[in-house]
């Protein structure tokens, strides 16, 4: 069933007031909607229109109209679609950004290694205490909801969710409405005991899902992923007579091709000093790094808004010049936000 425009934006109005005062809407109440600059004699007009195509009815003489079931289904059909296509596009537009990511680091990376001679490191941004910016339901089968949650930053996460018993269309679009009415715009601190009560409450027997989502939210926000570091440089190490003994060397090139001892540099790093975006200076054993005792490691948090970040690093000896290592990686700062909106520009044209 298609409706014109006109049509399309009273009707839509008809359901949003309906759901937010559960009274019947009246062509008086819909007026007062900005956007439609109508007259109540043509708003009456198109109402009578929607009911005699079975979308709206009037529960008794002299009241304003309600959905219908035919109703519901359009508006929570024509949701689904929406929210489906916002989810691809974002989910599309993610993996643009990623892939050109990549290679911005790369470039970044080798650049610094080749600048300051010593070896570098930088790590792929990660989300930070993001908050939720929406939730959508939708059902797969007899028993599957497919859960669609998008952070602020845009990461989409998807998830299937196995159900112990069915759920028809109307309750998952109350389910909706009651998940992003609650939730949207929180994050992942804020969601306590207290708000998970009262969800499971409003949800009744379906309180299952409430909490099936709510893990879903908790896995898009905190980034359990995989830390993602590109290095270069590693070969500088041998120019220093401190790191060149093939013992040190080797452990220090191994942890650099392995990652997961930088990764967990990084994240330890990054927890000890969480609110602190500006230069930090790691001498010898204050590396919590063993491979990295011999060392001196500076880095520096880049942060690209909306709790997106990652961290810059050059290791090489204790006796390394500290004014040049602090001085670039102030500058990659600055460059890499340049770079980061820039490659932003691009997606949106």
């Amino acid at each position: 069933m298609r409706l014109d425009d006109r049509k399309w934006k009273i009707f839509n109005a008809i359901i949003k007031t309906y759901l937010e005062t559960g009274e019947p809407v009246g062509s008086r109440t819909i007026s007062k909607y900005a956007d439609l600059n109508l007259s109540s004699a043509t708003i009456r007009n198109e109402m009578a229109d929607l009911e005699e195509m079975g979308l709206i009815i009037q529960p008794h003489t002299s009241a304003g109209r309600i959905p219908s079931d035919a109703g519901y289904r359009l508006y929570v059909d024509q949701l689904m679609q929406e929210k489906d296509q916002e989810a691809k596009e974002m989910t599309e537009l993610l993996i643009q950004k990623q892939d050109r990511m990549e290679a911005m680091l790369k470039s970044v990376v080798q650049v610094l290694a080749k600048d300051t001679n010593y070896a570098t490191m930088i790590s792929a941004p990660v989300y930070h205490r993001t908050k939720l910016k929406f939730i959508q339901l939708s059902i797969l089968s007899e028993d599957q909801l497919l859960a669609v949650v998008v952070s602020e930053a845009n990461i989409v996460k998807n998830k299937i969710l196995n159900m112990d018993h069915g759920l028809d269309q109307e309750m998952v679009l109350k389910l909706n409405i009651l998940l992003n009415t609650s939730l949207n715009g929180m994050a992942i601190e804020e969601i306590n005991l207290g708000l998970i009560a009262r969800l499971k409450e409003q949800a009744g027997i379906h309180s299952e899902v409430i909490s099936k989502v709510l893990d879903t939210v908790a896995e898009s926000i905190q980034n359990d992923e995989e830390l993602e570091i590109y290095t270069s440089g590693a070969t500088n190490i041998f120019k220093y007579p401190e790191l060149s003994d093939s013992g040190k060397a080797s452990e220090l090139i191994r942890a650099f091709e392995g990652k997961q001892e930088l990764a967990q540099f990084i994240s330890e790093t990054s927890e000890n000093n969480d609110e602190n975006t500006g230069i930090q200076v790691y001498i010898g054993n204050e590396s919590p790094i063993q491979t990295m005792k011999d060392c001196s490691v500076v880095t520096a948090v880049y942060d690209l808004g909306s709790g997106v970040r990652g961290t810059i690093g050059i290791v090489g000896p204790k006796r390394m010049d500290y004014q040049k290592a602090m001085d670039s990686l102030k500058s990659l700062k600055s460059q890499l936000d340049a770079m980061f909106d820039d490659a932003q520009g691009n997606d949106v044209r």
